[in-house]
């Protein structure tokens, strides 16, 4: 059965170029296409899509449009997961996507969404409830939280600093044991590392590895 996706964006341009890469995936079906707030959120209520995928800025404000469209189906539709595509690298629009939780919720560059691949696997992940943070995101927000706080990560050792970007990017042990080059047992003893030096208790595997994601994003989890 195909994820049902409703796209928001107030670009011509951009909406419909998004609209025909999805319309190249099988198995991704786009339900409505708006271009503001209120439509976004009518057409939820009349779709009832597994995905949001949204601006950040729209009309009325041309603000944080995305961002309170994601706080209002926290609250209103916990089962759609949203996917935020802006410009903007803003820890605050990211921190105000994920400050009620990290599942269900994604954060791209517009730079990225021509990579249909990476679009819709970003799709896939969120909508199976899952967490995809942009790479460029990442590094925004560990340097707005040294700046803000200046304590924390200094923990960690370059290499479990490294791991720990990898774990932000979504990636699991044996792509992030590709990616630094290190076997499998040695990304284990990393990530158990960092689960010590962050104070994160013995819990649920997954869980644990979102709120060290989410620490590292300069939340406290």
């Amino acid at each position: 059965m195909p994820i049902r996706l409703v796209l928001a964006e107030d670009s011509d341009f951009v909406r419909e170029g998004v609209a025909l890469l999805i319309d190249t995936q099988p198995d991704l079906e786009l339900v409505a296409v708006c271009r503001d707030f209120d439509e976004l959120s009518t057409a939820v209520e009349r779709t009832e899509p597994a995905v949001v995928l949204t601006d950040v800025r729209m009309p009325p404000t041309f603000t944080d449009e995305g961002v309170r469209a994601a706080r209002w189906l926290r609250e209103q539709r916990p089962e759609v997961g949203v996917v935020l595509f802006t410009h903007y690298a803003d820890p605050e629009y990211a921190i105000g996507l994920f400050e009620a939780g990290s599942e269900r919720r994604g954060y791209l560059l517009k730079e990225r969404v021509g990579d249909i691949e990476e679009l819709s696997e970003a799709i896939r992940r969120v909508a199976a409830g899952g967490t995809v943070v942009d790479p460029r995101i990442v590094e925004v927000l560990v340097s707005a939280r040294r700046r803000s706080k200046g304590e924390g990560l200094e923990l960690l050792t370059p290499r479990e600093q490294e791991v720990l970007a990898e774990l932000a990017k979504g990636r699991t042990n044996a792509a992030i044991s590709e990616s630094l080059v290190l076997s499998q047992g040695a990304v284990e003893k990393h990530i158990s590392s960092i689960f010590a030096k962050l104070g994160l208790a013995e819990q649920d595997k997954v869980h644990r590895r979102v709120r060290a994601v989410l620490m590292y994003l300069g939340q406290d989890g």
